[in-house]
């Protein structure tokens, strides 16, 4: 039988690992789809390429890196091998790799200068796997392909230095024997986990989650804690009054759904996980280089848009710009990607609130507004336990034209807002909202037409227990 949970505590037990808190504060960071299909102009390879197809005539990994740098991206995964089972490294699994492709003459390693490069250009480096490889004869063998499988990952994870992330995804076809694996994830995890402590094991993994779409979709409400199972009707404690309730049913976690979080979602959760939600999408149509998208890149707007509703909405943004078959980054991506970091450089430039006043309606005597003006996990508003609804105030050192407000609440003790609305004071002195919100998790960042103003008010209108903000900016 399992107990039900108190909604307003349980959830809140639920907090990052120091390796998930380490990624969340990347906030955004890339990916590079890179392989045979870049010369084959697919974006899935079949397995049967040659490996004398790949030959990338002017590979540069430190144009990548600045291209990323100008955008604000702080991390790079790197497709290390994708379904077709070529290997960016010169790997002793298999003959299907660099290492016997025209590039360096045989003797060139990409994992090894994409990593090098991150390193040089102050990036973090990860590393993508696919499990489905249509290349290897034993996929679909068991044990004899998880040994094989293993064994590429012990490579990347001992070969390349401190890694933040092993993306797995779960793509399962069949392999050249018309058979399908199925993959001994514990065992993958347990090699990373032992290999790279510090790692965030994503998507196909308990760390990082899918936001359940590739266009760069997001949530309105976007929880970080989600449930790990649900109880059926029968399986609850039989003094439980909710076990007669029609709204408890059985349900499924379903990563495309927009809810995830709710209080009326969790009613009957077994157990709760710390995931936060990434946002994986393309600045291109695919996945892969091809010279046809050339014309076809996100405008910058896009782009700025995609970035406020995943950094600027409890998700992180993983943004794939994949190189061509020069080695390079396009030369039309490259300037997206700058425009774009120019405009949230010029937009954050300045927070207004660096020399404003905090103040609270409620605080527990310990950890005040004040401790908002630094955005930082050292220190923290806080009312009491119970006091679910509070007001903050920023009064600011003189009338600003404001256009945006960032709220980070105090992840390192869970997630609790689930409502939420911003005031401006104005002239004659009373308030007009001009943002609202549901969740706010590790970030939201409200933006809004230019209101002059010399003082902002947030109201918390609700949350579990009581909020734990970390960090208010004016813009």
């Amino acid at each position: 039988m399992y107990p039900l949970f108190d909604f307003d505590r349980a959830p809140v037990k639920c907090h990052p690992a120091p390796r998930q808190l380490a990624v969340e504060q990347m906030e955004f960071y890339a990916f590079a789809h890179f392989t045979v299909n870049t010369f084959t102009d697919k974006e899935w390879g079949d397995g049967t390429e040659p490996e004398s197809v790949f030959n990338p005539t002017a590979f540069d990994p430190d144009q990548w890196i600045d291209a990323l740098k100008a955008a604000g991206a702080r991390g790079l995964i790197l497709t290390c091998k994708h379904h077709d089972g070529f290997c960016l490294w010169p790997t002793a699994t298999t003959p299907h790799s660099v290492k016997n492709s025209p590039f360096r003459d045989g003797q060139g390693d990409i994992v090894r200068e994409v990593s090098d490069a991150c390193r040089r250009g102050g990036l973090k480096f990860g590393v993508y796997l696919s499990p489905w490889d249509r290349n290897s004869p034993v996929y679909g063998q068991g044990e004899a392909y998880d040994d094989f499988f293993c064994r590429q990952l012990t490579e990347l994870c001992t070969g390349y230095g401190e890694l933040f992330s092993v993306w797995f995804d779960g793509a399962c076809g069949e392999g050249p024997n018309g058979k399908r694996q199925v993959y001994d994830w514990n065992r993958y995890y347990a090699i990373v986990r032992e290999l790279q402590p510090n790692a965030c094991l994503s998507i196909c993994g308990p760390d990082i989650r899918w936001c359940g779409n590739e266009s760069g979709d997001t949530r309105r409400s976007e929880w970080s804690v989600l449930p790990t199972g649900f109880a059926k009707p029968e399986d609850v404690a039989e003094n439980s009054q909710k076990a007669d309730d029609k709204k408890f049913r059985e349900k499924k976690l379903d990563a495309t759904e927009h809810d995830l979080g709710s209080r009326a979602f969790l009613e009957n959760a077994t157990g709760f996980a710390w995931r936060p939600s990434e946002t994986d999408t393309s600045i291109r149509p695919g996945w892969f280089y091809h010279a046809s998208e050339d014309e076809r890149v996100r405008s910058t707007e896009t782009l700025i848009d995609i970035w406020y509703r995943t950094v600027g909405g409890n998700s992180l943004l993983l943004l794939n710009i994949p190189p061509d078959r020069r080695g390079l980054f396009h030369e039309v991506d490259v300037q997206r990607l700058r425009e774009m970091g120019d405009y949230i450089r010029k937009t954050f430039a300045h927070n207004l609130a660096e020399n404003a006043v905090f103040t609270a309606d409620l605080d527990d005597g310990y950890h005040p507004a004040e401790n908002l003006r630094v955005n930082s996990y050292d220190a923290y508003y806080k009312p009491f336990d119970g006091d679910n609804a509070v007001t903050v105030t920023v009064k600011l050192d003189g009338i600003h034209d404001v256009t945006h407000v960032v709220i980070k609440e105090h992840i390192p003790m869970s997630q609790r807002v689930e409502c939420y609305a911003i005031d401006a004071k104005q002239a004659d002195g009373t308030y007009r909202e001009i943002a609202e919100g549901t969740t706010i998790g590790y970030q939201k960042i409200n933006r809004f037409d230019p209101v002059a103003t010399d003082e902002i008010r947030i109201r918390i209108k609700d949350s579990r227990i009581c909020p734990i903000l970390s960090f208010v900016g004016v813009y």
